[in-house]
């Protein structure tokens, strides 16, 4: 048996515009002492996974691949041709391994600290994993955040998953007491979740195979690719298997999806804010707020974001504008 460390490194950060571009997404941006979230995810799981496998597209490789030039580290890499959301790429991560291989599923762009309580949960969902469950990981909720999903458990029984609520619905969740962020990490035996996969979404299941198994060099075909229907593995699985237990863990975590999420992490770290609150990112010009309360000025040489702290899940319709006009400046 061995156990695999699965970066998951596809995405571009869209609530981070302009920060984050289809180009550099968030992911490879190094912003916390000259380091990425993907160089810092590497670093932090090394010590608890034998190998590493990174999943992303061709467009981001060769980033990736800055970063994996940086490490002596034993590494294997599947490259998609076009994003096929986490159900398939997950299933491309458990059939390139042994199946009772583990593997330790995380996103590229969160940040985690105190390792000790890491490594704890870490080897507490290992173990469940080589008991044929699939485990997710749950973090204790420090406000009534709702920007992420819920939890509801019961020690490690899951009860149910709760899709991003609003705010009134979160702060319930909060008294209620038994409810837990949902990571978006996972820990597995590679045939176990092939095998949930292959009974609730078939059709994922065999044309993820197909594009597998004509793969080149972990290089994906864009047309086997575009076959497989695109769904996340918490509609696919997480929320209809039986096998599912959950680790709740007390280190500390960030997906750092926002500004909001990302000004807290400034402030912690000495980030100046005026005394109104409000903060610049990306440049040391003189910049002066007036009459305004908790606002990120975000600067970039192409673009400029201006934004109430409060409304940073909104950064994502401006993205979601550009696109559609085919903006150069996504």
């Amino acid at each position: 048996m061995c156990i695999y460390n699965v970066i998951l490194s596809g995405g571009v950060g869209s609530r981070l515009w302009p920060l984050s571009r289809k180009t550099h997404p968030k992911q490879y941006l190094p912003l916390f002492n000259g380091k990425s979230l993907f160089e810092l995810t590497i670093e932090r799981n090394r010590f608890v996974a034998d190998k590493l496998m990174v999943i992303g597209n061709q467009d981001n490789d060769h980033l990736s691949q800055e970063v994996l030039d940086k490490f002596d580290i034993d590494y294997s890499k599947v490259i998609e041709a076009v994003p096929r959301n986490t159900a398939a790429a997950i299933a491309f991560a458990a059939l390139a391994v042994d199946e009772d291989d583990i593997l330790i599923v995380t996103p590229s762009d969160h940040l985690i600290e105190d390792m000790e309580a890491y490594k704890k949960a870490m080897q507490k969902a290992i173990e469940l994993a080589q008991n044929d469950f699939i485990v997710t990981f749950g973090v204790q909720p420090t406000r009534p955040e709702t920007g992420y999903g819920y939890i509801e458990h019961s020690k490690e029984n899951v009860i149910s998953f709760r899709e991003k609520p609003n705010h009134i619905t979160a702060q319930d969740f909060i008294e209620q007491g038994n409810f837990l962020w949902n990571s978006g990490m996972f820990c597995f035996k590679a045939k176990v979740l092939l095998k949930e996969l292959k009974k609730f979404e078939k059709e994922i299941y065999e044309k993820s195979v197909i594009a597998w198994k004509n793969n080149e060099n972990g290089v994906l075909n864009e047309k086997l690719s575009m076959d497989i229907p695109s769904n996340s593995i918490d509609y696919a699985v997480m929320e209809r298997s039986k096998k599912i237990k959950v680790v709740p863990a007390s280190f500390i975590w960030n997906d750092l999806g926002s500004f909001e999420s990302l000004y807290d992490y400034f402030v912690m770290n000495g980030h100046y804010v005026d005394r109104s609150g409000n903060m610049v990112i990306g440049t040391d010009i003189y910049t002066s707020f007036v009459g305004l309360q908790n606002c990120i000025f975000v600067n970039t040489p192409t673009a400029n974001l201006i934004l109430q702290k409060e409304y940073s899940q909104e950064v994502k319709n401006v993205y979601t504008h550009l696109e559609k006009r085919n903006s150069e400046l996504i």
